[in-house]
């Protein structure tokens, strides 16, 4: 049926990563229109990146889109994409679902009517995440049961943490937290490096999720950690049989002898021209294996893309074969909407 057609409401440094996965898969996706705000903001985007871009709904609309990705500020997101169900659009939100209770009600009551709404929560898809879901789920450890992670933030956190320990969205929980404020030292922003030495607090979020079938989750989080060097992104996952600590796996063989090895990961280094220090130079994943057995490859090659990217450019393909009427939807908004809602009450300290 030919290349997958989408457009994309905003234009802001979200909206940009939809554009870069276009521009590096050329063969799959066709970015067929951006909507701005302004004719200002329209004409700075067709100048910078060439893309075609409106402040016209009806002229995106004309595009037959399969589906219209929603990437605007999160306290509207919700809201701007029932607008476009509303208009007979297969919708891709950018996360979260909603940032309260009676948003994520309103989405559900659309999802029942069977307006067609994706939530773009990505991490399960990261190379790393989803060669680690692969070998938990062969039972290398034996059921697991604790998960202390500190991977992603909040609704992303949710999103893993369900996904590592097996939870589905109809288990209950309850949830332990407290949000603390650390002095930390700057050194990276979305768009420029900090070397001053600049000292500012910033959060950490420690939250307990006891679940009602035994499992429990410790989630921390620093608001430094997605980019700062000097803040890691760690986990510990315990199984009956064993536990895999940051790609280091323990586990007892067949024969219950004790044994380890790790979760080989393999890179290339790819350099742009971006002047943004996040964009300018990643490693895009090649290879991930286990003793030998793949675990995961690029689906669409070496593209030169990162791994959010990656990410992002399968669930975009799932989202829309879905919309097509090609199977399920790639991220059921039942599920979404508990990762929200997981979220909210994490940041309710008690």
């Amino acid at each position: 049926m030919g290349k997958y057609r989408f457009a994309i409401v905003g234009t802001g440094w979200r909206a940009m990563y939809y554009v870069r996965i276009a521009e590096a898969l050329p063969e799959v996706f066709e970015l067929c229109m951006m909507l701005a705000r302004t004719e200002d903001k329209a004409k700075r985007i067709r100048d910078e990146y060439n893309v075609s871009c409106t402040t016209s709904e009806e002229e995106l609309l004309s595009c037959k889109p399969d589906f219209v990705v929603v990437s605007v500020a999160k306290t509207v997101g919700a809201e701007i994409a029932m607008h476009w169900l509303d208009k007979g659009c297969t919708v891709l939100l950018e996360t979260p679902a909603g940032i309260d209770e009676e948003t994520l009600s309103k989405l559900k009551k659309r999802d029942e009517q069977g307006q067609k709404i994706v939530v773009a929560e990505q991490y399960i898809r990261y190379p790393q995440y989803s060669a680690l879901l692969k070998l938990v789920k062969k039972g290398i450890i034996g059921e697991v049961n604790y998960l202390n992670i500190s991977l992603a933030h909040e609704y992303h956190g949710a999103s893993l943490m369900r996904a590592l320990l097996g939870i589905n969205a109809d288990t209950g929980f309850s949830v332990f937290s407290r949000t603390y404020y650390f002095p930390t030292t700057e050194t990276l922003t979305r768009y420029e490096k900090i070397e001053d030495g600049r000292i500012a607090d910033k959060n950490r979020t420690i939250a307990l999720f006891e679940f009602d079938n035994g499992k429990i989750a410790l989630y921390e989080f620093d608001s430094e950690q997605y980019r700062s060097p000097i803040r890691k992104k760690t986990y510990k996952l315990q199984g009956v049989r064993g536990e895999i600590i940051d790609n280091h796996v323990y586990y007892l063989d067949t024969y219950n002898r004790a044994a380890e090895a790790e979760l080989e990961i393999e890179s290339r280094v790819v350099e742009t021209r971006d002047p943004n220090p996040n964009l300018g130079c990643f490693k895009e994943i090649t290879r991930i294996s286990f003793q030998g057995e793949t675990l995961y490859e690029p689906t669409f090659g070496l593209c030169g893309l990162s791994d959010d990217e990656t990410a992002i450019a399968m669930l975009m393909k799932e989202t829309a074969e879905y919309s097509r009427g090609n199977g399920e939807s790639p991220y059921p908004l039942q599920e979404a909407l508990l990762d929200a809602y997981m979220a909210i009450k994490m940041k309710k300290d008690i």
